[in-house]
């Protein structure tokens, strides 16, 4: 056996050795985990966005209100601001909102604007979201409106409850907290609210992942909720503590191999040759983050080969169970 050449490092099995390409993906050890739920107004969305938190205590969690980007009115707004319809999408600064969800992605320090409802002017003062937060909640009636923001979500959760139930709910509210009388809150919901529902945000439905009846009524889905958010942030919080972990990306073929495995009555025959096939996979993947460097061979027959080859020198270790 050839002596190693010290002036090559030792690289461990699995360690990538060239420089991952640049990519607008942003890194899975920084990023928060970005989660938008949407609904009609008084759907429960506030309440399943608290109940969420209350489940994950020992996480970092913030909530980000889409009451926040409302645009300031103009005078001329302002002046009709009975008339003004804040359910449209265009009252709200849609392109901002998915500015600040990009910035989030990536792992950065943001600057989430406040709106004052007095005056409906944006606020001087402005919130700063910190770096290091683990699940960031979005909530409002149109997140899922815009394309750009919504494909910066990576949980969409619609808050499905029935009409009767949201006015009713709405007229408690606006009547006990708002002082406001029960004809000009049925009147707004009846010019406002429920058409703009029927029109933007009911259609925006087919965009969730998950839809939850009842709203935080629903203890059962909020807990199916907070258990596959736990995962996923457990697959960060590793990737936390090894920096160069890679994990695999998931698709139908891996699925369908991981569901053969694990059940009780496949056979053994099946289950080592779909193991077999799940390493081999494991491997190849593996393979891809070894450095390569672009390679020319004549053939037999006089021919220029273009290919790849190993650009520098790796050491594998087998280890042998028991050994």
């Amino acid at each position: 056996m050839p002596p190693v050449d010290s002036s090559h490092p030792i690289m461990r099995s699995g360690t990538p050795l060239r420089s991952p390409p640049l990519s607008s993906e942003p890194s899975s050890a920084k990023a928060p985990f970005i989660i938008g739920v949407a609904g009609g107004t008084a759907s429960g969305k506030t309440t399943v966005c608290d109940q969420i938190m209350q489940r994950l205590a020992n996480q970092r969690v913030v909530v980000i209100s889409q009451d926040s980007f409302y645009r300031g009115l103009t005078e001329e707004e302002m002046a009709n601001v009975t008339k003004y319809n804040f359910d449209h999408p265009d009252a709200f600064d849609m392109v901002e909102l998915a500015a600040v969800l990009a910035q989030i992605r990536q792992g950065e320090q943001v600057e989430v604007p406040e709106y004052d409802f007095v005056t409906h002017q944006r606020s001087s003062e402005v919130r700063l979201l910190p770096k290091g937060v683990d699940v960031v909640i979005i909530e409002g009636i149109l997140v899922f409106h815009d394309d750009d923001a919504r494909d910066l979500m990576q949980m969409k959760i619609f808050v499905d409850t029935d009409a009767d139930t949201r006015l009713a709910r709405r007229i408690r509210r606006d009547t006990v907290s708002r002082g406001r009388d029960v004809d000009s809150v049925i009147e707004q919901y009846s010019k406002f609210v429920k058409p703009m529902f029927d029109q933007f945000v009911a259609p925006t439905k087919k965009y969730a992942d998950i839809i939850v009846p009842r709203g935080g009524d629903n203890p059962v889905a909020v807990d199916l909720i907070t258990q596959h958010i736990l995962l996923k942030l457990g697959q960060n919080d590793l990737r936390k503590h090894y920096p160069r972990l890679v994990i695999m990306p998931s698709n139908f073929q891996t699925k369908g191999m991981h569901t053969i495995i694990r059940a009780r009555d496949t056979s053994r025959d099946d289950f080592v040759f779909y193991s077999d096939r799940l390493i081999r996979l494991v491997v190849e993947h593996g393979l891809g983050s070894f450095p390569f460097a672009e390679k020319a061979v004549i053939t037999p027959t006089g021919d220029r080969y273009t290919g790849v080859d190993f650009s520098r020198r790796i050491c594998g270790v087998s280890i042998i169970r028991s050994g």
